[in-house]
């Protein structure tokens, strides 16, 4: 959907030199986004090279997040300019290896409109995505068995519109917007997150997606989710919704997008879940929820990258060569880190102080 956002980040790049710009396909963008366009590939085509700032548009060959690549293999530019929100380690490792000079937009509307992306605009919902801080798999039987613990999770602004398969709950939001279409019910909150969880996990489902999902949507702010052993609802929910507190946070949490989960991606195979890791688990999640009660950063970060470990050590397929190439970037700079979700792609979060150059920042969804 074309808008002011578009044509300002196509008029700052113009201010580079010539502008060639390359469109996603529709097959591509329903891959990634889990949606169809509102305009066809033909539609937005026409559109983009219509624009004064535009030398010349096509239609991206390749799928996934790096489609354009043999267009710009091709091409050689002298600067690939990109949003923030569009950044990838993979795009920079092109760049560098084609001798480009990546460059990334900070999304400067023009002089006095207000900044506009193509979620907002959409108005589709503002249901919100979520993420798991920590203690993530603990909401499943088959590791609460083990050894009972907390899941710490948070509700998300759609803001972004995150990709598919990426760990923050896209397809649970899904179910979402099919029950309520544009936005939480003023309702109690654990009555709606239990229904958006059976209709999520219908009799006869084979896996059940765990309920930290519906919940971490569903309740706004930080939630603590406490599962007794062998249960797929939580025990107990304690919401933290203080305001110095989620501004605190959203301050130190750093997202940086990662490619999505291959369709077919397996991270159930080659587990080792022990009662030491369920333990460890859970230890660090309890870690997490205090540290952030304190606003205690240093051990903030300790405990969520402790949270992660605990999480390979029993699912080991929630990474792979290249998200560790990924990681280690950052491993001398940041206090903790972690994969969205269940791994094999999606965001690498980061606990940072200090700002983190091309990554995004999310806002977490308030009472």
């Amino acid at each position: 959907m074309l808008h002011s956002g578009h044509v300002a980040f196509f008029e700052e790049a113009a201010t580079h030199g010539d502008l060639y710009v390359g469109l996603g396909s529709d097959r591509n963008i329903e891959q990634l986004k889990g949606r169809k366009t509102i305009n066809t590939e033909q539609e937005r085509l026409y559109m983009v090279k219509s624009l004064k700032h535009v030398k010349d548009a096509w239609i991206n060959q390749g799928m996934g997040l790096l489609d354009f690549m043999e267009e710009l293999e091709a091409l050689r530019p002298d600067i690939f300019f990109v949003n923030e929100d569009g950044y990838t380690p993979d795009k920079k490792t092109l760049c560098s290896k084609l001798g480009i000079e990546l460059r990334v937009s900070k999304r400067i509307p023009h002089a006095d409109l207000p900044a506009r992306s193509t979620t907002a605009l959409r108005q589709e919902c503002r249901i919100p995505y979520r993420l798991d801080l920590a203690g993530g798999w603990l909401d499943q039987p088959y590791v609460s068995k083990l050894h009972p613990g907390p899941v710490i999770t948070i509700s998300i602004e759609p803001d972004f519109e995150f990709n598919d398969r990426s760990g923050m709950s896209s397809s649970t939001r899904k179910r979402a917007i099919e029950l309520w279409h544009t936005d939480i019910p003023d309702d109690d909150k654990e009555k709606l997150a239990y229904t958006l969880f059976c209709v999520e996990n219908p009799p006869g489902r084979k896996y059940v997606s765990g309920s930290q999902d519906a919940v971490g949507i569903v309740f706004p702010g930080i939630n603590k989710l406490d599962y007794s052993q062998e249960q797929y609802w939580p025990e107990k929910i304690t919401p933290f919704t203080n305001e110095d507190t989620l501004k605190w946070l959203e301050r130190r949490l750093w997202f940086i997008n990662l490619s999505p989960r291959e369709s077919g991606y397996d991270v159930l195979s080659d587990t080792a879940i022990t009662e030491q890791g369920a333990r460890e688990l859970a230890e660090a999640a309890e870690g997490v929820w205090k540290a952030i009660q304190k606003k205690d950063i240093k051990s903030f970060g300790q405990q969520f990258r402790r949270s992660f470990e605990a999480q390979i050590s029993m699912f080991p397929h929630m990474v792979n060569e290249h998200i560790w190439e990924q990681i280690k970037q950052y491993e001398n700079t940041a206090l903790g880190w972690k994969i969205s979700g269940a791994g094999g792609g999606g965001y690498l979060v980061l606990v940072c102080e200090e700002p983190v150059p091309n990554a995004m920042q999310i806002k977490i969804r308030r009472p």
